[in-house]
């Protein structure tokens, strides 16, 4: 999956009316399309041009996954991992 330019980075996308609420709805519509990761109690917030991943993921998989889809629009050092595990117990 690809969105935007490879060229363009996260303070070129803003610049040209890239707003924060466009942002955050467009990672929350990418993680929910992808039904490799349970997205339900991720949350995504913006703080300036970096995106906070906060909430809960039950595996290592949808952190990697999380913080991939996110990179694809803002870049890789703009996201923020704030996620916490809940893994199940074994």
């Amino acid at each position: 999956m690809k969105f935007g330019s490879d060229n363009a980075s996260h303070e070129d996308r803003c610049s040209q009316g890239h707003s924060s609420a466009s942002t955050i709805a467009t990672i929350e519509a990418a993680l929910s399309a992808d039904l490799d990761i349970d997205s339900s109690a991720i949350e995504i917030k913006m703080l300036g041009p970096v995106v906070l991943l906060e909430g809960y993921i039950t595996n290592a998989a949808d952190r990697e996954k999380a913080i991939s889809l996110a990179a694809m629009f803002v870049g890789q050092e703009n996201v923020q991992d704030r996620m916490l595990s809940r893994f199940p117990m074994q």
